[in-house]
C-alpha cells in the first residue's frame, strides 16, 4: 500500500483534487485553509473579505515577528466588519466543503494549527471525521494522528480574543494527544517536532512551532516514519533520528505533489 502524504494545503483545492485522483491512499497533514496569502494579497480569507490594501500591513506584522501588533491588527480587520464572526464561519465553511469534494470520504486527514475544528466538525465532521490522539490500521501497519498546534512549554496557555480560533492548544494538552496514540509504524503530525533542523524556516529565519511529545515518542517506540508539515522552507525537510526517518511533506500550495511511503 502506498501512502501519499500532503500539507499546508492553504487553499490549493485544484491542486489537492488532482492528486487525491491518482493516488492509492491519500494522507493529508492540516493546514487546509488559507488565512492570509503571503505571496498575494489579495488572496487568502482576509485578502477576500478585506482586500489587498489592508493585508499588507498584515503580512509585515507577520513578517517581522510583531506578534502583539500583529493580534492587535488582527482584532482592528474583524472589528470593522458588522458580523465577523458570520462572515468568517461562512468562508471557512466554503472552503471545507471544497475540501472534502476534493479528497472523497477515504482521504485520512487531521488538521493543522490555521484551521478551526468547530468549522470542520460541523460542515464536514460526520462525513469525513478529522483524526486526532488516536491511530488506524491500513495494510496490517498502525498510523497515528496528533492534529493542531500547540503552545510553547513554559509559557501559560491562554486564548486570545480574536475572531478566528485556530487549532492550538497548550502543550500539555498536545503531549497528552502524542501519548494517547501510543506506539505506531507511521506517526503523522502536522507541526514537527522539536528537533531544529526541522522547525527552522530559512526564508523569516526562525525557529517555528512544534509539537511538544513527538521526539519522545519517536524515541520510545521507534516508528519507521514521522511526517509532518507547518515550516514551509525548512533547513533540512528530512533527518534520520534512532530508526526513524523524520520528514517534512512539503508545502503543497507551492509545491503541489504529494511525498509517497511505501507501506510494508
Amino acid at each position: 500500500m502506498r501512502l501519499s502524504f500532503v500539507s499546508d494545503i492553504h487553499g490549493n483545492i485544484a491542486g489537492l483534487a488532482d492528486v487525491a485522483r491518482r493516488v492509492d491512499q491519500l494522507v493529508v497533514l492540516g493546514d487546509l485553509l488559507d488565512y492570509v496569502d503571503y505571496y498575494d494579497p489579495s488572496g487568502g480569507i482576509i485578502g477576500r473579505i478585506f482586500g489587498a490594501e489592508r493585508v499588507r500591513p498584515f503580512i509585515a506584522l507577520r513578517l517581522a515577528g510583531d506578534f502583539p501588533g500583529l493580534r492587535a491588527y488582527n482584532r482592528e480587520l474583524w472589528d470593522s466588519t458588522p458580523d465577523p464572526l458570520g462572515t468568517l464561519t461562512e468562508v471557512v465553511a466554503d472552503r471545507y466543503r471544497a475540501v472534502v469534494a476534493a479528497v472523497g470520504p477515504d482521504a485520512l486527514l487531521t488538521l493543522g494549527n490555521v484551521d478551526v475544528a468547530s468549522v470542520w466538525n460541523e460542515v464536514a465532521g460526520e462525513e469525513l471525521p478529522y483524526l486526532d490522539a488516536q491511530s488506524v490500521e491500513i495494510a496490517g501497519r498502525t498510523v497515528g494522528f496528533v492534529a493542531g498546534g500547540s503552545s510553547r512549554p513554559g509559557v501559560p496557555f491562554r486564548r486570545h480574543d480574536q475572531v478566528w480560533k485556530p487549532l492550538i492548544r497548550s502543550a500539555e494538552d498536545f503531549a497528552a494527544a502524542v501519548k494517547a496514540v501510543g506506539p505506531v509504524d507511521v506517526l503523522c503530525s502536522h507541526v514537527p517536532p522539536g528537533i531544529a533542523q526541522l522547525r527552522y524556516d530559512v526564508v523569516p529565519g526562525r525557529l517555528e512551532m512544534y509539537g511538544p511529545g513527538l521526539v519522545e515518542a519517536i524515541d520510545e517506540h521507534r516508528p519507521r516514519l514521522a511526517v509532518f508539515g507547518h515550516v514551509h522552507q525548512p533547513i533540512s525537510r528530512r533527518i534520520r533520528r534512532g530508526r526513524t526517518e523524520c520528514v517534512n511533506v512539503g508545502h503543497f500550495q507551492r509545491y503541489p505533489e504529494p511525498f509517497e511511503y511505501e507501506l510494508r
